[in-house]
């Protein structure tokens, strides 16, 4: 059963009640998707033909570079989405793969069903689509981000890009990150022993502090 109620706090369904998001997405056939943990969402190179939301629990994109080494594209939360950009296209491929990190329930909606013309939910089509063109800004933002950090030329600059951008978004300089230290470093295309030890050097230095994913930016520089 689709939770209607739950729904209506996303980014996809802002100012919809769970009425006139029923309506809706009886009209596009939407149905729930289920994952178990470890289960693949989209592999690497496969095509997508529906837009995913994720209904519960969390995911990560990856994927390998020419060594095959794994890298962490992003994490997916409740709310967000899987291959949005994918999704909206006709002609590429899934450039990353998507696996569960816990079991995820999921809404799809197929995509040639987003831009069918719905004359009994006009305004409500009107009010979704102009937020799903939200999402599709935010998600190309997101990777804009992610690449200020791998063009950084030192750990530390890749660190401190990361850590700003995730203290100006939250408005805090003391906040936890979505990741463990293996993705960070994956995250950040970095060795990971490499990152502790700069971790500890900038913490020796007096720029973070932190314990785990949890941290605090000392230095008010970074921040400017």
């Amino acid at each position: 059963m689709i939770p209607y109620l739950a729904l209506s706090d996303t980014a996809l369904f802002t100012q919809l009640n769970p009425t006139e998001i029923e309506q809706l997405l009886t009209a596009m056939k939407a149905e729930i998707k289920y994952y178990q943990k470890d289960e693949m969402i989209v592999y690497e190179q496969n095509e997508v033909h529906e837009l995913g939301i994720i209904i519960s629990g969390t995911a990560i994109s990856s994927k390998l570079n020419i060594l095959g080494k794994e890298i962490i594209v992003t994490h997916h939360h409740s709310g967000g989405y899987s291959a949005l950009l994918t999704a909206l296209s006709i002609q590429r491929k899934c450039p990353m793969s998507i696996r569960a990190l816990e079991p995820l329930t999921m809404l799809s909606i197929p995509r040639e069903n987003l831009f069918t013309y719905y004359p009994e939910q006009a305004r409500v089509h009107q009010l979704f689509l102009s937020n799903l063109f939200d999402s599709v800004a935010e998600r190309a933002l997101e990777l804009h981000d992610r690449n200020d950090c791998l063009i950084m030329p030192t750990v530390r600059e890749k660190v401190l890009t990361l850590l700003s951008s995730i203290a100006k978004e939250k408005q805090t300089t003391s906040f936890t990150i979505p990741f463990n230290r293996e993705e960070m470093a994956q995250y950040l295309d970095v060795d990971r022993s490499a990152l502790s030890r700069e971790l500890s050097a900038m913490q020796k230095d007096g720029i973070i502090t932190f314990h785990k994913n949890f941290f605090e930016i000392k230095s008010k520089t970074i921040l400017r």
